[in-house]
């Protein structure tokens, strides 16, 4: 009876070596051609017509059985980075673990497009570790399976049929909301280290369960992270933080052992009283401007993880007697510096994040003409919502929001007569200047006279 039920649901088999794939017709998962972007429909559609075997494949796939809009379509095709080339003008071949090929439409819009992966050792180059360093090994769609990560990413939808092919069983795994490695997960983990990190994102993401084989070797292989390129680390942790679960994210990690040797000033923001309230309002900004599609700010979200740690170093310095301006930019280079370690954050985002720290003891001053002066700052508007985002948490009084608030809306004799007077720094008297003696001997105050 079961085995019936499970044939009903898998649909026809297709024969092949090893897996037998589970062909599942369009009436029992419901995906139609018209939920496939165009851009992608068209590479397809000319992949084939060219001879070429040709599918929209992984997230894509996933996302819609899930009743999600992908982000992206991506394709797997048997046709070679050079063949695909071939027939589109406005592509090109990139990469250097492995190559793929990017088809560009309009401005802006790319379709990936990959060849199906082989399983052989051949042509492969490994690190000592294990992980993967070099891979342009080509084969069939069925070894293309299984050297994918989750069954969740293995599912190959042709738009020609609106069939889904499905190697190991990953329809069922999303009806499950389950998240399953293909093979052995520690040897995967090996292979490439970040698939533990995608194991994090996909399973806050998306809401499914780390299956428990899956995630049992993720603590003990968690220094492999060690060895993945710096740049690749950040890259993974932007698709963390701007997922749209970035607080899910950051929980998944650390309950997975993650952070440390990842993110390591994760524990001590987190274990900050003021410092998690902090982090936990950007989060939750970051998660509601994404999933409203809104723009979003890497520089200004980095600011606000960071910030604490910029705080605390900033006091410290000023108690041992620095003052505070010099104290403050000492304290952000510091900080910067241990995370640009691990994580290479790009010069365009940290040279935003200092302009942010810098502006805020400029918040301070409202008196004189400062107030103006910052009003006309580029950055100043970045730096008055991290301001808000303080006076929320309760780090600065919400007074001090609330002024900057109104000032910016009211016109200029409303703003001067907003200003607070200045008593920390008292008038200077003015000098008497003395004048020289004349040429006659005189000593110029009495000549005038």
């Amino acid at each position: 009876m079961i085995q019936k039920l499970i044939q009903r649901v898998f649909g026809r088999r297709k024969a092949g070596k090893g897996h037998r794939a589970a062909i599942i017709p369009h009436p029992q998962h419901g995906i139609g051609r018209d939920q496939i972007a165009h851009s992608a429909l068209k590479v397809i559609d000319k992949l084939q017509e060219a001879g070429y075997e040709a599918f929209v494949v992984g997230g894509a796939v996933r996302d819609l059985l899930l009743g999600k809009i992908p982000k992206d379509f991506d394709i797997a095709t048997n046709a070679t980075p050079e063949q695909v080339h071939g027939l589109f003008r406005r592509s090109r071949i990139i990469g250097r673990r492995f190559k793929i090929v990017h088809v560009t439409f309009g401005r802006d819009e790319v379709i990936e497009v990959t060849t199906f992966r082989g399983d052989s050792d051949d042509g492969q180059v490994i690190d000592a570790t294990g992980r993967i360093l070099h891979d342009n090994v080509w084969g069939s769609q069925e070894q293309d399976a299984r050297r994918r990560d989750f069954t969740a990413n293995a599912l190959y939808y042709n738009p020609a049929t609106q069939e889904i092919i499905d190697y190991h069983r990953g329809v069922e795994d999303i009806a499950a909301k389950r998240l399953v490695m293909i093979g052995d997960p520690s040897l995967r983990y090996r292979e490439d280290p970040v698939r533990m990190l995608r194991a994090v994102r996909l399973s806050a993401k998306l809401g499914l369960t780390i299956d428990a084989a899956t995630s049992q070797p993720i603590a003990t292989l968690a220094a492999l992270l060690k060895n993945v390129p710096a740049a690749r680390l950040f890259d993974e942790m932007l698709k963390l933080l701007f997922s749209g679960h970035s607080r899910q994210c950051l929980q998944q990690l650390r309950q997975q052992g993650l952070h440390h040797g990842f993110f390591p000033l994760l524990d001590v923001i987190m274990e900050q009283p003021l410092g998690e309230r902090f982090v936990q309002l950007a989060l939750d900004n970051t998660d509601q401007r994404i999933q409203a599609d809104k723009p979003v700010s890497v520089g200004f979200l980095f600011a606000s993880l960071l910030w604490h740690e910029v705080l605390a170093s900033w006091k410290d310095r000023q108690a041992t007697g620095e003052l505070p301006i010099p104290a403050l930019f000492s304290a952000m280079d510091e900080v910067l510096a241990v995370q640009e370690e691990k994580l290479a954050i790009p010069r365009r985002y940290s040279v935003t994040m200092k302009e942010i720290w810098a502006l805020q003891p400029r918040f301070e001053q409202r008196a004189g003409k400062r107030p103006f002066r910052l009003l006309e700052n580029p950055r100043f508007r970045a730096g008055y919502d991290f301001l808000c985002l303080r006076a929320e948490s309760g780090e600065v009084e919400m007074e001090l929001a609330e002024w900057w608030t109104r000032f910016q809306d009211v016109d200029g004799a409303e703003r001067e007569r907003m200003l607070i007077k200045d008593e920390a720094q008292p008038a200077k008297k003015r000098r008497r200047r003395r004048r020289k003696p004349n040429a006659k001997g005189g000593d110029g105050a009495g000549d005038a006279e």
